[in-house]
Parts: C-alpha cells; structure tokens; sequence
C-alpha cells in the first residue's frame, strides 16, 4: 500500500518561515564579526569542501542540531549554550528554515535563518573562505 503523505515540504516550509525571522543576505552581512552572534552552517562536510565556508561560522550537520543544542545530549557542543543569537543557513534556505524552528521549539533563543541560504550568500558578493585545492 502506498503511502499517504499528509504535511509536505512546502507546508512545513511555510510553517517555519511563519516561526522564524528570515534575514536577507545584507541583514546577515550586518551581523558578521558581532560577539553576539553565532552563524550556523547546517550543510554537509562535502558542500563545504566544494563551495567553500562563511568566515567564522560554526559548522553543524543538519542531522545532529537537535543532539549538539541539547545540554542534556551526550553529544551537546558549549556554543549552543551561550547566550547569543544564532543564524542559521544551509545551502539554499529550506533546511536552515526548519532548523531554526526546531531549534527555537528547543528553546534556543534568539534564532533566525538567512533567505536562499549560501548560495545567496555567496552571490551578493559576500565574504567567503575559498574550498581548499583537492591534493592529488
């Protein structure tokens, strides 16, 4: 029998952009190098390799936020207990948006996310640490 999904990626989508603030690139660009504010790369380590990093970020797989923000995690990381803002962004948006309404359900606070992710980013023209040459 197949199966019936009934909550899809655009309604979760919209249930997430209605939680969360959603900064635009030059919002975000405003908050780099600001002690308050921690940013949250939730892409995968090869996306990194490939495209490069935001300087500063703090890289955090999608698949292990909710273990890394919980303090009571085995796997909890100290950044996700300061008392700062935190902006996530993933490659284009979407997992950045239901990132940062996981993390706020938590109780992280406060959280937002950044519109059309680093490839956004990185088309604004905005500071970006080059991918290491593979070495071959």
């Amino acid at each position: 029998m197949p199966q019936t999904i009934t909550k899809g990626y655009k309604t979760l989508l919209a249930e997430a952009e209605a939680a969360v603030t959603t900064l635009s690139v030059e919002e975000a660009k405003e908050l780099v190098g600001r002690e308050d504010t921690v940013f949250v790369d939730l892409r995968d380590p090869r996306e990194l390799e490939r495209e490069g990093r935001m300087p500063g970020a703090f890289h955090c797989p999608r698949g292990m936020l909710e273990f890394w923000i919980d303090p009571e995690s085995p796997y909890a990381k100290p950044v996700f207990q300061e008392d700062k803002r935190f902006v996530f962004f993933c490659a284009g948006g979407w997992r950045s948006a239901l990132a940062a309404k996981a993390a706020q359900e938590m109780g992280l606070k406060p959280v937002a996310h950044v519109a059309g992710g680093f490839g956004a980013w990185k088309k604004a023209g905005a500071p970006v640490d080059a991918p290491e040459p593979k070495q071959g």
